[in-house]
C-alpha cells in the first residue's frame, strides 16, 4: 500500500496559554532549539514517507516559512505541500482534512496517514502501517496506555482481544479505559473519503476526528488499535510541555534524543545540545544549546541558543527558549522563558513555597517581554509577549498574576 502524511499544524493551542499567543503549536521550541513539529516531520521522514501535506491555519505564515526552511535543509527530495483553509478557518481536525481533500485525492495513495503536529516521539510509520495491512482495516488507531486517572485528558478506547476497537469516546471526565488515543491514524482513503463528506453535511458535528469520526466509524467499519510501547507525550497543556522537557534531564530518561532515529530541525541549529552531567562547575544536570554564556550557574534546566546568564544567578528547574538574557543577581526558578526576553538584574522569578509540582507553580514569561530590573515575581504568573517595564505597576508581581498591556498608561488622545 502507498501512504501519504497528513500533519495537522494549524492548531492555536489556547490551553498553552501565553506560549501560543503570538505562535502555532507546533511551533514552540523544545529541548534547546528543536521545534516540536520537528518531530512529526522527522519521523515521516525516517519512515520513507515521500508525500506530506502541512495542513496550517491559525500564524499559517509563521508555519509556512518554517516548514519550508525545514524542508530545504533536510529533505529537499520529499513533497511537502503546505495548505490553508480553503472556506475559512478550520472548524476541527476532520474539517481541515476535508478542506483539503481534493489534494489527497489527487495522489495515488492507498491509505492516509493523520497525525498532530503537536506531540512528542520517534516513530516507525511503516510498522504501523504493516498493522494495518495484517489486520486488513479499514482504519488503524496508534494507542498507548496510561494511568486511568489522566486518561480523561485523551480520546479513550475499548479494545477486544482481536485489537479491534469496540468503542472511541473522546475526552470523557470519567475515562473508564486506560487505552487512549495517541491522534495518530491510518485510514483506507476510500473509508475516510466517505466520512468526511457524511460529517462536513452534518451541521450538528463538532467536525473532529475524536468527538465525530472515530465514534461514528467504530460501528460500521473495522477500525483497529495499534498499541505503541514506547514514548509519547501530547503538550497541550504547559505542565505536559514542562514535563516532557524535564524528561529529557533525567537520570535515566525515557527518551533521548541521542539515537540513530535523529530528530531533524533548522540545519545551522544542528547539533542543538549538549547534555551537561553532574559536578561540572556552574552547570549541573542540564540540556545546553550552542552559542550560551553562562557566568552563573544552572541546575536541572533546558537551555535553546543564544542564552546569556550574568553572574551570581541561579537558574533551577526552568526552560529558557532562544536568545533570553538575565541580569546579575536573579533568581529564575520553576520558569519557562520564551524567546527574546531580556530580563534585568537583581530579579526573582518564581518565588513563593513550594508546593506539589504541577501546572499551577509555573510561570511563563511571554516572548519579546522585558522584565525590569528589581522585580519579583511569584510562582503560576503569567506575563503576556511584548510586555515592557511601563506595564509592571508594582515591583512584586504576586503569585498567580497576570500581567498584560492593559496596565499601561497611554498618552492622552491615543
Amino acid at each position: 500500500m502507498k501512504m501519504v502524511a497528513v500533519i495537522l499544524a494549524g492548531g492555536r493551542g489556547k490551553r498553552m496559554d501565553v506560549l501560543c499567543h503570538v505562535r502555532p503549536k507546533p511551533a514552540i521550541e523544545f529541548a534547546g532549539g528543536f521545534k516540536v513539529i520537528d518531530f512529526s516531520l522527522s519521523n515521516c521522514l525516517h519512515s520513507g514517507i515521500g508525500t506530506i501535506f502541512a495542513l496550517t491555519d491559525y500564524q499559517r505564515l509563521q508555519m509556512a516559512h518554517y516548514l519550508n526552511r525545514w524542508k530545504a535543509n533536510n529533505a529537499s527530495d520529499i513533497a511537502l505541500h503546505i495548505l490553508e483553509p480553503s472556506r475559512g478557518p478550520y472548524l476541527g481536525t476532520a474539517d481541515a482534512v476535508y478542506q483539503n481533500l481534493h489534494h489527497l485525492e489527487k495522489t495515488d495513495a492507498d491509505v492516509i496517514l493523520v497525525l498532530a503536529g503537536d506531540h512528542i516521539y520517534k516513530m516507525d510509520y511503516r510498522k504501523m502501517l504493516r498493522f494495518h495491512e495484517e489486520s486488513q482495516a479499514e482504519a488503524t488507531v496508534g494507542v498507548v496506555q496510561i494511568p486511568v486517572d489522566q486518561a480523561f485528558r485523551f480520546g479513550t478506547v475499548k479494545v477486544g482481544p482481536d485489537k479491534r476497537i469496540q468503542s472511541f469516546v473522546e475526552k470523557t471526565p470519567f475515562a473508564e479505559e486506560n487505552t487512549v488515543s495517541m491522534g495518530i491514524y491510518i485510514f483506507d482513503k476510500r473509508v475516510l473519503r466517505e466520512h468526511l463528506l457524511k460529517d462536513a453535511n452534518n451541521t450538528e458535528s463538532s467536525h473532529d476526528f475524536g468527538y465525530s469520526i472515530l465514534p461514528n466509524m467504530v460501528k460500521v467499519n473495522k477500525v483497529y488499535a495499534y498499541e505503541f510501547d514506547s514514548y509519547w507525550q501530547d503538550i497541550g497543556t504547559k505542565d505536559a510541555y514542562y514535563a516532557a522537557n524535564m524528561e529529557l534531564i533525567r537520570e535515566e530518561p525515557s527518551f533521548t534524543l541521542n539515537s540513530h532515529w535523529h530528530v531533524l530541525t533548522d540545519a545551522d541549529k544542528w547539533p542543538p545540545v549538549t547534555k551537561v552531567g553532574h559536578g561540572a562547575g556552574h552547570i549541573s544536570n542540564s540540556l545546553i544549546a550552542k552559542d550560551c554564556v553562562i557566568k552563573g550557574r544552572v541546575e536541572n534546566s533546558v537551555l535553546s541558543p543564544g542564552v546569556h546568564i550574568e553572574e551570581n544567578v541561579i537558574v533551577r528547574d526552568s526552560i529558557l527558549m532562544s536568545n533570553v538574557t538575565v541580569g546579575a543577581h536573579g533568581i529564575v526558578d520553576r520558569c519557562i522563558i520564551d524567546e527574546h526576553v531580556n530580563i534585568g538584574e537583581c530579579c526573582f522569578l518564581g518565588f513563593g513555597p513550594n508546593i506539589a509540582p504541577g501546572e499551577w507553580d509555573i510561570t511563563v514569561i511571554g516572548k519579546d517581554s522585558i522584565i525590569p530590573a528589581h522585580t519579583a515575581i511569584g510562582r503560576n504568573c503569567q506575563i503576556l509577549p511584548g510586555v515592557k517595564p511601563a506595564d509592571f505597576t508594582t515591583t512584586i508581581v504576586l503569585p498567580g498574576s497576570v500581567v498584560s498591556h492593559t496596565s499601561r498608561k497611554l498618552p492622552v488622545g491615543v
